[in-house]
């Protein structure tokens, strides 16, 4: 079981944003290229008021390095 609680994307961005990521582009209004120096380029595709559940909070955290304190 995940330790990760469900969240809104919107929330998960800005975590994701004051952590140090980037947004690099943006197509359409659900598809962020994200970017941090050291890491891989990060997909984030959900529009802003999506609930994102457990197991993809996990799988998010795993490609940015974003902890569950982070939001």
């Amino acid at each position: 079981m995940s330790h990760w609680p469900s969240a809104k994307a919107r929330a998960v961005l800005k975590a994701l944003l004051r952590i140090g990521w980037q947004i690099k582009r943006q197509s359409g209004g659900s598809h962020r290229v994200l970017m941090r120096p050291g890491w891989p380029d990060f997909v984030f595709a959900f529009h802003e008021g999506e609930e994102i559940g457990p197991r993809m909070m996990a799988r998010i955290a795993r490609h940015t390095g974003l902890r569950p304190e982070d939001l």
